[in-house]
């Protein structure tokens, strides 16, 4: 029996993987482990529920929703809000724990259901193991105490989430971006209307696309997995910058007014030495992936600034901040945590930041960006393999050493099964493009050849 919760909640193809059967399981053994572990600050536990604007997302919230208010939980359904929204109208409204349906920057078809803890902060593996362990007991029949008459949920919606949220967005601002014009592409996803409205606010001039969700088409052709749309937008509309989120808005990638692709490593390269310069980078330390570009690594090293590295996924970086107390950290992706004003990711929070340095300093996103030198990194996604077999493959193994043994100290391999979807991840950096692809080319056909 596989584990149920991946590196960001579960998640499949939504009524096939991920049933409403399963929604409404998940959601009664969250309410007993999360209830237990937060406490409760009122009468009765409450929660907080949203979504991004999938088809899908309608039926399986109304499993969650129905799962809680059985087990005794009221819930505030706040619909549909980026996943960092959540997580901070979790804290904010003094939630025992949020839920949120998503499958971010997956397909239409997949979709997921992500817990928050108390604060609103991502859940620690014990309380995931805890809430499948209960899972599975109920699963096989074990009876659970089930409130009756005025013991069960109630149900209110919650309209104000979407102001409260924008207006804290603009809130932790350093400067207004007055002057500087944006354009934001929304993936059709959770931040269509959030992004555009809190730019605006805060004083920028906005270009949207991608912002007409129709429950079918997030992440189709926009979005930061499209970055190829913004690019050009940018450029036909003459705008400084452009910021595109994923479907559930927890990560943002960006476009320089040349219209070239700015990641998250330069991204959180640039927000790095902005908190170090505003004194709000905590012992002058980023924390980051070991996907991180070695670019990355050498400019951290050349501003002074201290580099953390964990295991690949926002929680580990999350957990890493957390333990050492830190301000700032980060993925490639453009998973970027600005621990003082979020408890999670948040795309639309990036690129107001990064729109507000460009707007203080008055120089291009392109010039900012050059505080970092991307080495050339090739990264291949095999499907169709057994990615479980990965860490126990010995010809994968020996193809590995191999390659690292070409590549020297001048390159590295970063070979790890994908913990959202089915496939496994080849990442190849070298000082030469030539040799990073034909190194991955290589490592990625014995991916195929030993464990498909």
């Amino acid at each position: 029996m596989g584990r149920l919760f991946g590196t960001d909640g579960v998640r499949g193809v939504a009524n096939a993987d991920l049933t409403a059967e399963m929604a409404l399981g998940l959601s009664v053994a969250a309410a007993s482990v999360l209830v237990t572990a937060g406490g409760s600050p009122g009468p009765r536990p409450l929660a907080v529920v949203g979504r991004d604007p999938r088809a899908s997302g309608e039926f399986l919230e109304a499993a969650v929703v129905a799962g809680l208010a059985s087990a005794g939980v009221d819930v505030l359904r706040v619909g549909v809000l980026p996943t960092p929204a959540v997580a901070f109208l979790t804290g904010s409204l003094g939630a025992d724990f949020g839920v949120m349906l998503s499958a971010s920057h997956n397909p239409m078809p997949d979709n997921g259901v992500k817990f928050f803890a108390a604060g609103g902060h991502k859940l620690a593996d014990d309380l995931e193991n805890r809430i499948e362990a209960v899972y599975w007991e109920h699963a096989a029949g074990q009876p659970w105490e089930r409130p009756v008459g005025a013991g069960v949920g109630r149900v209110t919606e919650h309209s104000k989430g979407f102001d409260a949220y924008v207006a804290h967005l603009v809130r932790v601002l350093p400067n207004r971006l007055d002057g500087v014009k944006v354009v934001i592409d929304a993936a059709h996803g959770a931040a269509s209307r959030v992004a555009p409205e809190a730019f605006a606010r805060a004083g920028a001039e906005v270009v949207t696309i991608g912002a007409e969700p129709d429950g079918l088409n997030i992440n189709d052709g926009y979005g930061s997995t499209h970055l190829d749309v913004l690019c050009a937008a940018v450029s036909a509309h003459g705008a400084d910058l452009g910021i595109a989120v994923d479907g559930d808005a927890d990560r943002c990638l960006a476009a320089d007014a040349a219209g070239t692709p700015v990641d998250g490593d330069q991204i959180l390269a640039v927000l790095g030495v902005a908190m170090r310069d505003a004194g709000t980078l905590r012992h002058d330390t980023v924390v980051a992936t070991v996907m991180s570009n070695l670019g990355f690594t050498l400019a951290m090293e050349r501003e002074g600034l201290r580099l953390r590295q964990t295991a690949v996924g926002d929680r580990y970086v999350l957990e890493e901040m957390k333990r050492g107390g830190f301000s700032l950290g980060g993925e490639q992706s453009g998973h970027v945590i600005v621990l003082d004003h979020a408890t999670t990711g948040d795309g639309t929070l990036t690129g107001l930041l990064l729109a507000a340095r460009v707007a203080a300093t008055g120089r291009p996103l392109g010039e900012l960006a050059t505080v970092m030198e991307r080495l050339p990194q090739v990264l291949i996604n095999v499907r169709d393999v057994d990615r479980s077999r990965v860490a126990e493959c010995r010809e994968l193994a020996e193809a590995v050493a191999e390659a690292e043994r070409q590549l020297g100290e001048t390159g590295r391999v970063l070979l790890r099964p994908s913990g959202t979807e089915p496939l496994v991840r080849v990442m190849v950096e070298a000082a030469d493009a030539a040799q990073a692809r034909a190194v991955a080319a290589g490592l990625a056909d014995v991916v195929k050849s030993a464990l498909g």
